[in-house]
This record gives C-alpha cells, structure tokens and sequence, in this order.
C-alpha cells in the first residue's frame, strides 16, 4: 500500500475514535481506500494481453514443439476457459512480474472504446451494458477493493487498424512478383491512416482512454499519489529490409518465415507506423492531463528476435528440436509467424500472427518487473542483454 494511502487510512480511524458519535457511513467514507497486498493491473490490447504466448519460437515442423501448452489462453478461475473468447490472455502476459499481485484485463483486438456485438471486446471507455464491462469499469471495480498500485496502458494500434494494415501489406506481396512490387504503404487506404490529421485524432482518442483510466482510480477512492500509470510503448515486430535473412525473390519469405512483406515496406513500419503508433501512446499521455505517470518505452525490446530477423531462425534451422532445449531463448524468434493455410484448421490461429510470443511475452514481463521496481515505478527504455535469468525469462536492461 503506498504511504499517502496508509496516512489517509490512519487518520480516519483516528478520527473514528475520538469522535464517539460519529455516524456509521461518515466513519465507514475514508474506507474508499482499500488496505492489503499490492496489485499490478494491465490494460489495452493484444501487444498486452498475451497474444501469441502460447508459441515459443517458430517451426514449420509439427506444432508440439514450440507448443507450451493448449490452456495457455485459459483465464477464468478453473483454468478451463478464456473469461472473454478471443482476448488471449495467456498465461506468458507480462503482467505477472512475481512478488505482486497480478490482474490482466487487456484484450486482443480491443480499441479505446468498446466494439460490442457477436465477438464482444472491451475498451477503455464506459460500456456497461449486456454484452459487458469495458476494461475501465472492470479496473475502476477491482481497485475499490483492491490497492492498485501500477496500471500499464497500451492501446491505440488498433485504433489506427493495425490488423488491416498487416493484411493489406502480406496481400499485396503474395500478389505481385518481384521485379514489379505493388507496395502497400503507398496504398491510400493505408496512407490516410497516417496523416498528421488522422495521427492526431488517434492520438486524442488515447488521451481519452487514459484519462477514463485515471477517472476510474479517483472513483475508487485513489488519488493520483496513490498509484502511478506506466505508459507502455510498442515493439518492432520485423527488422528494417536489409535485416530479414530470406531473399525478396521467390516464396520462402511467406512460405518458410511468415513475413511475406517488401523490403521497403518493412522499412515503413519501423519509420512509420510503430512510430506514429507510439507517438499517439506519448503524446496522448501528455494530453490526457495526468501527471502520475512513466513511460516504458519497448519499441527496441525484440530487436534481435524478430520475426526473420537475420542471427535468428525457426527451431529447424538452428538445430533444436523443442522449445525446451537448452538456448532456445537465444537463437529463436520473439516474434509468431504470420500464417495463413495453417490457421484454417488450427491448433494456429489467425490473430496470434506477428505479436510478440512466449519469448517475447517472458521479455516485456522482465522489463514490466523492472520498471516496477517493487513499487518505486520508474520509466526507461528496454532492450535485450542476452542469456535467460533463473525463471527462463530472457535477460533484459531498462536504461
């Protein structure tokens, strides 16, 4: 519990003893903050939630051996299903840094506002109605029961259609040859994305959502000393062209790594879209009006990992057999393989590609855990230092 909270909580049972006659619902009103062990809470979307952290590495072998485990998604109490189908919570999220408490409620697919309907995802808004609870109400529910230390944000991507672009840049390259490349970021379905025009609603639309986050602490009875909201930035998930270790021409970039794009398409979504993405995450925190928070800035945190990044490869040719084997960590990708035929009859499944993986997912959990910092949370950039620690999570340094 942080040391305001614990004065605030002090003087009102002083204040309970001295004054006999005070009323029951005067003396029970400072209870708003609630005493306890210390929570971690996570909130936005797939690049948060866990997406793809049933994956460890890449094969094109038989899935069991990168498989960790069927259950991986499963949330709810008996461990037998997801709470929200399709959120992918899975049990390699960062949240569960260790020596606290830990609540994921991120969701794969979720926006700043709610999209309700047949696959229902919550949003940092104020939806409270049939189909469920946005992640804000759910957040502003648990804290006032529980001390919230940190909440993490990240969101936004999807906001500028992260899925539709990912789509529209593997269609273009499995539908032009080489020596005559149909590029997608010149598409002006994906350039209107990104004007200074649209860059600057997304950004508002995140300045919203974490303003809503901050409402839903003060509505629990937290004040802006009592918790501190670690602004979460997003990772690179393919190298820059010169950096992918399968040639343009042929097929094998889709077939045999998953990362059918143009060179300089790659080069667009390190220069572009993950900055502009990140931009809005930044400068959206600013203009939300908060002043309780860090910035943990993951935007290198794969560098070196990515999906066909050159140093790297699939299980097969670096000469593993499983993801269990020793030095896996090492010389495997952090990144899924963004798969198409293969995802139609499962156990792959379409959403899971080109997000961060177990890998990736144990990673950003060691950065969370030092940006934490058993409670003194502070910003900084992450990047990989090579080697896994003694939870097999892969060794990380926030500078």
């Amino acid at each position: 519990m942080s040391k305001m909270r614990t004065i605030r909580i002090v003087v009102a049972t002083a204040m309970v003893a001295v004054g006999g006659a005070t009323t029951a619902a005067t003396a029970a009103a400072p209870a708003a903050s609630p005493p306890g062990p210390s929570w971690v809470v996570t909130i936005g979307d797939s690049a948060i939630s866990g997406e793809a952290g049933r994956w460890a590495g890449n094969t094109n072998m038989a899935p069991w051996r990168h498989d960790t485990g069927a259950d991986a998604y499963f949330d709810n109490p008996s461990n037998t299903a997801e709470t929200i189908p399709g959120c992918h919570r899975s049990k390699a999220a960062e949240v569960h840094i260790g020596g606290v408490n830990s609540l994921n409620l991120a969701c794969s697919g979720a926006r700043t506002y709610t999209q309700t309907g047949t696959d229902f995802k919550p949003g940092l808004d104020w939806y409270d109605g049939p189909a469920g609870k946005s992640q804000v109400v759910q957040l502003q529910e648990f804290a006032a029961t529980n001390d919230v230390d940190a909440v993490t944000v990240l969101i936004g991507a999807n906001n500028f259609g992260f899925a539709d672009i990912v789509q529209q840049c593997v269609t273009n390259w499995l539908t032009s040859p080489w020596w005559w490349k149909n590029y997608c970021n010149d598409d002006r379905s994906i350039r209107n994305r990104f004007t200074s025009s649209a860059v600057d609603a997304r950004t508002n639309e995140v300045a919203g959502a974490i303003a809503n986050v901050s409402q839903a602490m003060a509505n629990a009875g937290y004040t802006s000393d009592d918790y501190t909201v670690i602004a979460q930035t997003y990772w690179s998930p393919i190298p820059r062209g010169n950096q992918i270790r399968s040639p343009e021409r042929g097929w094998t970039r889709q077939s045999i790594g998953g990362c059918g794009v143009w060179n300089r398409d790659a080069d667009w979504a390190n220069d572009t879209a993950v900055v502009m993405m990140n931009r809005a995450l930044t400068d959206g925190v600013v203009r939300s009006g908060i002043d309780n928070y860090v910035v943990l800035d993951m935007s290198r945190s794969l560098d070196g990992h990515r999906l066909c990044e050159q140093g790297v490869g699939l299980l097969e040719e670096v000469g593993l057999g499983a993801w269990t084997d020793a030095g896996a960590a090492d010389v495997t990708e952090w990144v899924s393989q963004i798969r198409t035929l293969t995802t139609i009859f499962g156990p792959y499944q379409l959403q899971e590609g080109i997000h961060a993986s177990y890998w990736g997912q144990l990673a950003m959990r060691n950065c969370l855990r030092q940006a934490y910092n058993a409670g003194a949370v502070r910003g900084g950039a992450c990047v990989s230092a090579g080697g896994v620690n003694a939870a097999g999570e892969p060794n990380m340094a926030l500078n």
